[in-house]
Parts: C-alpha cells; structure tokens; sequence
C-alpha cells in the first residue's frame, strides 16, 4: 500500500511540475512578447506626441511594463485555449491508425513546402509594394500555409502514403487484444485475464458496446439476460486488466455490420481479435488476422481421453439411439454411453470405447464398465 501511495504521489508531482513549468513558459513569452509591443509602441505612437522629455521618458519606460504586465495576464487564458485544443487533437488521433498518421503527417510537410514556395513567388512581385507589400505577403503566406498543412494532412492520412507494418505491439510490447461481443457475452474472457493466460491491452470498440446495448433491450427475455450479463462481463475487465474503448468507427459500412468494423479495425490496429463466433474467425482468417477462439482454448486444454480409459459420470437424458444414455463430464464434454438408457439418473463406471472431435467440441463414446466384463468372462 505504501509503494503504491508513493507512485500516486509522484505521478501528480510530475504533473504538478509539469504544469508549472508550462504556466511559466506562457508568462515568460507573453511578458516579453508585452515588453517588446509596449516599447514599440512608445517608439511608433507615444513619442511622436510629447515634446517634454520628462513625459517621453516616463513613457519610455511604463510603455515596456504595462506590455509586459498584460501579456502576463492574458498567458492563463492563451494557456487554457492551448491546451483546450492540445485535447481535441489528442481525442482525434486516438481515432487515427497509425499509418493515417504517418501519411498525415508527411501529408503536412508536403503542404507546408508548397506554401513556402508560394510565399517565395508572392513576395517577388509585391516586394515592389513598400511595407504594405511586405505585410500583405506574410498574411497571404500565413493563410496559403495553414491551408496547404490542413489539406495535406487530411489527404495524407486518406491515402495513407506511408506503409506501416500491420502488427505495432501495444502497450508493455504486447499485441493490443480486440474484443467481440460473442466473447463478452460468453464472460469465460474473465476467468481467462484472471489466470494470466492473456496479456496487453483490451480494446472495446464503441460499435460492439451499441450492439451489446441493443441485445440488452431486447423484447425477448433471454437476448436480454444476455445483454445484460455483458454489461458485467464489462465491469469486471476493467476491474482486471488493461482495458480501453476505441471511438473509432467507419461511416462508408452499413449500420449493423459489427463483424466487417471489428475486421478492419483489427487489420487497422494490428491486433488480435477475441471472438466465439465461426463465421467472423473463418473471414478474419481469411483476412489474415490472428483470431484467439475461446471455444478453441477451452478444447484445447481439456484433459486427454484415450480409449480403454476409465470414466466414472452421471447418465442425465436417453442419447439419440433407444438404447443410448447422454451423460457429461466436469468440463462439459459429452459422454455417449452405449447400453446406458437403463442408467439414466445414476453414476456409474464406464470404459471409453472412442472418442470424436467435431466443430462444436469432443464427444466421447464408451459402454459401461459391467457389461465390457460380463463380454470378456464370456469369451
């Protein structure tokens, strides 16, 4: 506890200090910046009117102080206008991919040197005009630059003029982790992060919390239960691990086509994509995305059953065949138990004769373990 009180209080140190040293440099630059108009103009306005040079030197110098003294009032609210807008962009290039902001920015470069070289142009021909010339092709430079940089960005980042790999890492170095509201729903994503099994970061599009927002106003009651124990799903993530919603959506894709948005923000991103459902796994890898199939693990991991092995499980319901019992094991795997109508509601000791893997899961088939002895005493 105390070590993580000692990291808090270092954290809002630095920014503390950080935002003292910005406030400072405002005032700084402002108060010169005062200075110098003020003294200007003295020089330009002030001395111009007064032939008494005690009233020319009173003015020489309360000309350069109040300057100074009002750019250092108005620095808190260029500061706070500053850092309004340092916001804004922040929230709009978190929506960016990282290739749209390396051809934005070599987009702004590229209008940033066309503006120069308009600036050089114009001021050939209104250098001609004495300072007003001057003065109107820096304007006209100012107003070519910012909207040359403007454009430029904007094209940039459209086109994407820069190849960017598609796997950046995330934070900590490891693949940023998207997440489908299949898997949500599902919540064994929990237990998953709880045993450490999944690291990075966790990245909830705003688009899935939508569709999981709509299953949870659902008419029908079990969509409903459904939505909701997402919404919980949710809650406990960001209680455990690294957890984020991406504002990011695509205007140009219809409404409800949540699976195409998570494909190209997963190819966009670089990231994984943790899903239950079959048909978004089959076209993210037919796209090329690494897909993290929970249904898939929890295959993966269950206990090894060979034939011959013994088994003891509870018969729950008749199988498909009359003479068929259905039972299950801890794990939920399904145990057809062959000559096991007649032991339905009882746990008996069974011999596991083969065992199938199908697309939805293992099946495994054995008889019970009497009747495998009373067939071997006979022969």
């Amino acid at each position: 506890m105390r070590s993580i009180r000692n990291i808090r209080l270092k954290g809002s140190l630095g920014s503390n200090l950080s935002g003292t040293v910005l406030r400072g440099g405002f005032i700084v630059v402002f108060a010169v910046t005062g200075f110098l108009l003020g003294r200007e103009a003295y020089f330009n306005l002030f001395s111009l009117h007064f032939a008494n040079e005690a009233l020319q030197l009173t003015f020489l110098i309360l000309s350069p102080v109040v300057g100074a003294v009002v750019g250092a009032l108005l620095a808190p609210v260029a500061q706070a206008l500053f850092e309004g807008q340092l916001e804004l962009v922040e929230r709009a290039m978190e929506r960016l991919s990282p290739a749209e902001i390396a051809g934005g920015a070599v987009g702004l470069i590229v209008g940033l040197v066309i503006a120069f070289l308009i600036k050089s142009i114009a001021f050939e021909f209104l250098a001609g005009g004495g300072k007003a010339g001057t003065y109107l092709a820096i304007v006209l430079y100012l107003i070519v630059a910012i909207f040359a940089a403007y454009l430029g960005a904007r094209v940039g980042a459209k086109t994407r003029i820069v190849p960017v790999p598609r796997h950046v890492a995330g934070a900590g170095g490891s693949v940023p982790k998207l997440v489908d509201t299949s898997a949500i729903v599902d919540g064994r994503i929990v237990e998953i992060v709880e045993s450490g099994f999944l690291d990075g970061n966790l990245i909830v599009p705003r688009f899935v919390l939508r569709e999981l927002q709509s299953i949870s106003d659902s008419v029908d009651p079990l969509k409903r239960t459904r939505g909701r124990r997402g919404f919980d799903v949710l809650s406990k993530l960001q209680e455990i691990a690294s957890f984020e919603i991406s504002e990011r959506d695509y205007g140009d894709m219809a409404p409800g086509n949540v699976d195409a948005r998570l494909v190209r923000l997963a190819q966009e991103l670089g990231a994984k994509l943790i899903t239950n459902d079959y048909n978004l796994n089959r076209v993210a890898h037919v796209e090329g995305i690494a897909v993290l199939n929970v249904n898939e693990l929890a295959n993966a991991v269950k206990p090894v059953v060979l034939p011959g092995e013994e088994l003891r499980v509870g018969v729950v319901r008749e199988g498909k065949e009359m003479h068929q019992g259905v039972g299950y094991l801890d794990d939920g795997t399904m145990i057809v138990v062959e000559q096991g109508r007649r032991l339905i509601g009882e746990e008996a000791d069974v011999i596991v004769t083969s065992v199938l893997q199908t697309a939805a899961g293992r099946m495994i088939f054995a008889r019970p373990k009497r009747d495998a002895g009373a067939a071997e005493a006979r022969h």
